[in-house]
Parts: C-alpha cells; structure tokens; sequence
C-alpha cells in the first residue's frame, strides 16, 4: 500500500504570499490544491508580510535545511513614532515619540542604516516562534510572561534606502541579510538608536538564495501547480555533480575522488541528466549522504 496524500509529486514552488495568510495557510492551501500530503515550506513569512514564500512539495520537502539557511532580501517600512509590543504594525502600541526632523534626511538615515551592517547578535522579538524549555515565545508574551530570549547570530549584509516619507515618517529600506534574522527586530534596534520608538510598517520578502519573487506564483486562480515548479538543483545553489543513480539508491557513500576539487564539508547536489538525485556532503576520505530523494522524483 502506498503512503496515503503520496501524489508522485516532487517540487521545488516559489509563491508570492498575499498578506493576512500565514505560511501553515499556503502549505495547506497547495496540499488542497495538489492532493499531495508531505507539504512544507522553508523560511516562514509572518501573516502581515508577503512575498516569496518557498514551498516544497512531496521528497522535496527534504531540502527545507539547505533552502531554508539561504540569505534573503526584503523590502521593508521602518516606521518612526511608535513601538508595538511584535514590534510590527499589528501590535499594540506600547511607546510613543517625537520625530526629530533630522531623521528625515537622507543624509542621516542612511549614516544610521550603514551602523547595523555586518554581523552581530540579535534580540528576537518577544512575539516570535522560538522555543525556550518547550514554551513558545508568543504564547508566553500574550500570556503576560514574556520568555528571557537569547541572542541569536545574523548578519545585515546591505541596507539600501530606497525612500523617506515625511508625511507618515517612515524609512522605506532594501535589506539583504543571513537566515533567521528579524526583520521586525530591525525595525525596533533602529528606533533605539536614533532614539525614537519605531516598528516595521510593511515588509516584502523579494529574494530567497537563488530564488526571487519574480519566479514566484500567485495562489489566486492556481491549477497547474506542477507546472510552475523551478529547476530545485538551481534553487540550491550547489555545485552538481552528474552520477550514476544505481551507485546511490541505497544511500552509499561514494569516493571522495567525485568532488576532488571542493573543500571537505561542502554540500554537493548529485544529478543524473539534470534530475536532482540527492545531497551529499565531503568529508575527508568519502562523499556522505545527506538527503537521498526517490529515483524519478519531478525535475
């Protein structure tokens, strides 16, 4: 008997998530859609932000670690005036300020906005997923006992101004940053140190590793979902290296002469005429299975 919700499926779906949806709506949203059961997705958006949501359907749902850690680029609204308690447009206001008209130059916001490059570690928002002891982050701080949150290693790799706007003071920015930063958490760390309350008034995830928005489909009037799956060698990023499939269906090891000239723990995509046949990841000696997907999955 086959696994139940088991479609033969196997793809790599870029979608542009419209606001108001969480990213548990657009995994369910395709499941419905495909009849396919092992749907997820890699890097969540929260509900007010849309853009690109990468979603992985069928085996492929086995790439999510190495889709999930790539860095990502947004578009988002610093807003100036206020705090929120998520630290985002749809919390409730928790501090107040003046905006100093020197904020509003262009001058300034970006000598500020070059002070948040590189790496450094980040206080998450009080309001997030992140486990402490078992407990979430969120349920805790609605609860009234908000969780102590360690910092969390990113990097701000670039952080464009692309407007101002004076009437509703707000900084619209480019960011291009590491997995698992907050967007939200930004926002918030930027209002500290001009030293105005501040929280993320909009946000548009543009860009996921090698995927971007414009590769993304809208659910509004989906069908052919299959149709609309990208190359998931391409969407890893890794080097390829082409195999015979027989000499890893049961997930063998394979001579480290296969990739000699990449660096010992190095991730490689092992292909068979452009299909995407697993994982695999250098040691010294051998090449070792990380991911090994079922010959015949979808290109």
């Amino acid at each position: 008997m086959g696994r139940r919700g088991a479609t033969g499926l196997a793809g790599v779906l870029p979608v542009d998530k419209p606001g108001g949806m969480t990213s548990h709506d657009v995994v369910a949203r395709v499941r419905r859609l495909t009849g396919e059961g092992r749907v997820g997705h890699a890097g969540t958006l929260d509900p007010m932000a849309t853009g690109l949501l990468v979603v992985l359907v069928g085996p492929y749902t086995r790439l999510e670690p190495y889709l999930s850690s790539a860095e990502k680029t947004y578009e988002a609204r610093i807003a100036f005036g206020s705090a929120t308690d998520t630290d985002d447009a749809e919390g409730t206001i928790v501090a107040t300020g003046v905006v100093r008209p020197e904020l509003l130059q262009p001058t300034f916001a970006e000598e500020t906005l070059s002070r948040i490059l590189g790496p450094s570690m980040q206080r998450p928002p009080a309001f997030s997923a992140i486990k402490v002891g078992g407990e979430v982050a969120h349920r805790a701080a609605r609860a009234g006992a908000p969780l102590e949150l360690a910092g969390r290693a990113i990097e701000v790799f670039s952080a464009e101004l692309t407007g101002i706007d004076a009437e509703n003071p707000a900084w619209d920015v480019r960011f291009r940053v590491s997995k698992g930063t907050y967007i939200r958490a930004i926002a918030r760390d930027l209002g500290e140190l001009v030293g105005v309350p501040a929280h993320l008034g909009a946000l548009r995830r543009t860009a996921s590793g090698s995927l971007h928005i414009r590769d993304a489909m809208s659910l509004e009037g989906a069908t052919d979902i299959a149709s609309r799956f990208v190359d998931p060698v391409a969407a890893l990023g890794l080097a390829a290296i082409e195999v015979d499939p027989s000499l890893i269906a049961n997930g063998a090891p394979l001579s480290r002469v296969t990739a000699a000239a990449l660096p010992d723990g190095t991730d490689v995509a092992l292909v068979s005429d452009g299909a995407l046949l697993g994982v695999y990841r250098t040691t010294s000696q051998r090449l070792i299975p990380r991911v090994v997907l079922p010959t015949g999955s979808l290109r």
